[in-house]
């Protein structure tokens, strides 16, 4: 800056030979023009200073919720696992011992609206749960193993023990399918969210053997859909199940619903399923041709993903249970049903495309196990498209 400044003086006065002499502008120097690149003398702050706290932002109560949240995550580590929550990346060390060829499968996802249900009702102990499982779910697809998961929340306001609540969901199912919460990201960003609100986004990376995995290429024309079911909404058509609950049924959170037998809030905040113990044991018994997590797009958004060009599916409707929640929700907001199959899973969760004589043994082997399965449908030739018949 001083350089510039004395660079700037010397284009624009002239400077007399003599040394005795003082600086003087020139006198064919225009003053005005001057004074227009001669930057303000620096004033006196009169304003009283001002912290981060201030701003919006609290670093004890960072500190403090990142304490709280170490604890909870070192339940999910293993030996795999060679850092501690607050290092700048997380390290894991994958057991690679019975593989040939791995590949690493990822996936990432947020809760969504459904978070607006947490908000209404101060409960945050499941969303996490429900972001978790949506993840693992999605690879799960594909025939992959979780490895470790990392979060992001960010927050207008932090609270620790929300953060924890929040945490505390994602250590659950963390542990329950094996996977190590390795680390993430927690922002207070006070003018993004409104008062009492976050955002919640998760990472997943798995593992699968190269020639394992599935990816919907082995469907064959004949090949039968079996369902498993949906806990509920999941974590989709919440912008859609909101409306109607909260502004056409004019419910509040707490009020009960016969037709349910449960309050509104119950109904909508059941978690999210993992199907993860249920597929893999499959995974190694059946040649499985391909899986479809069901989500934003309900049955016919989400089984095309996995179809090949020349092959359609026809699912078969009623041909299992729908859920109470799902009639409830047509029958008071008055949703046409194409709408609520594409948007909603309608109680089908997760599909398997398998072959014909293997159908009928992996359905009595789920329901051996206590889990319902159904045959919903079959592959047909076409043109990757998905129909729902009567």
């Amino acid at each position: 800056m001083t350089c510039g400044l004395r660079l700037a003086a010397r284009s624009l006065f002239s400077i007399d030979k003599e040394p005795t002499k003082s600086l003087r502008p020139s006198a064919d120097v225009d003053l005005n023009r001057v004074s227009r690149y001669i930057p303000d003398m620096p004033k006196r702050n009169v304003n009283p200073p001002i912290t981060y706290a201030d701003a919006g932002v609290d670093i004890k109560a960072g500190e403090e919720a990142v304490e709280r949240i170490k604890a909870l995550a070192r339940q999910t580590f293993n030996k795999q696992v060679l850092t501690d929550i607050g290092a700048f990346g997380g390290f894991f060390k994958p057991d690679l011992t019975n593989l040939r060829n791995p590949v690493l499968v990822s996936s990432t996802d947020s809760v969504g609206s459904k978070l607006k249900l947490a908000f209404m009702t101060n409960r945050h102990d499941t969303v996490g749960e429900d972001l978790v499982n949506h993840c693992i779910n999605d690879i799960l697809v594909h025939g992959a193993r979780p490895l470790f998961f990392l979060d992001y929340i960010g927050v207008g306001k932090l609270k620790p023990e929300i953060i924890a609540e929040v945490v505390s969901g994602l250590t659950r199912a963390c542990k329950d399918v094996g996977a190590a919460l390795i680390g993430g990201e927690m922002a207070e960003l006070p003018d993004f969210y409104q008062p009492g609100e976050y955002d919640l986004v998760g990472f997943v990376v798995g593992l699968v053997e190269q020639e394992k995995i599935i990816d919907g290429a082995a469907i064959r024309t004949g090949d039968i859909c079996i369902g498993l079911p949906s806990t509920g909404l999941h974590t989709n058509g919440y912008t859609l199940a909101r409306r109607v609950a909260f502004d056409v049924a004019k419910l509040k959170p707490g009020d009960m619903v016969v037709e349910l037998e449960t309050t509104i809030d119950d109904a909508l905040l059941r978690v999210h399923r993992c199907y993860a113990a249920v597929i893999h044991p499959l995974l190694d018994r059946y040649d499985i041709h391909g899986m479809a997590h069901i989500t934003g797009g309900g049955i016919p958004g989400n089984l095309k993903r996995v179809l090949p060009d020349n092959l359609d599916a026809e699912i078969v409707k009623g041909s299992w249970p729908i859920l109470p929640i799902f009639s409830w929700l047509q029958r008071a907001g008055n949703v046409d049903p194409a709408d609520m199959y594409n948007t909603f899973n309608m109680g089908i969760g997760f599909i398997l495309v398998v072959a014909p004589n293997d159908a009928d043994k992996i359905i009595m082997e789920l329901n051996h196990i206590g889990e319902s399965a159904f045959r919903i449908g079959e592959i047909t030739s076409g043109q990757k498209a998905v129909r729902l018949i009567e």
